[in-house]
């Protein structure tokens, strides 16, 4: 089993002026924020131990800015706080796929 329950990376790669890249939608400030307010909403758990994570180029840049949860490997898209606010709500706090930023 793994070590997390749930374990979310977000593609932050940064690529040269011009080409398409999930950092260009602000990637890093969403990482953050979605590992913020798991801390406070106190959902990550012994039950549920979720952890937040950075990662380099995912390789799906076209459908960014992208984020994948594992062990489930769901891959997410999102525009805004309210879709991660979802993802936070639905997927990471009752296991349930939003399939409306499923990617």
């Amino acid at each position: 089993m793994s070590h997390f329950h749930k374990h979310v990376f977000f593609c932050e790669n940064q690529r040269p002026a011009g080409e398409d890249c999930c950092n260009n939608h602000n990637a890093k400030a969403a990482r953050s924020y979605v590992k913020d307010k798991v801390k406070l909403l106190d959902i990550s758990t012994e039950q549920n131990f979720i952890r937040i994570n950075s990662a380099g180029c995912l390789g799906r840049c076209e459908q960014g800015p992208v984020l994948v949860i594992y062990p489930e490997g769901v891959w997410y898209t999102y525009v805004d706080q309210a879709d991660l606010d979802e993802i936070i709500e639905e997927h990471l706090t009752h296991g349930r796929v939003v399939e409306r930023l499923k990617i």
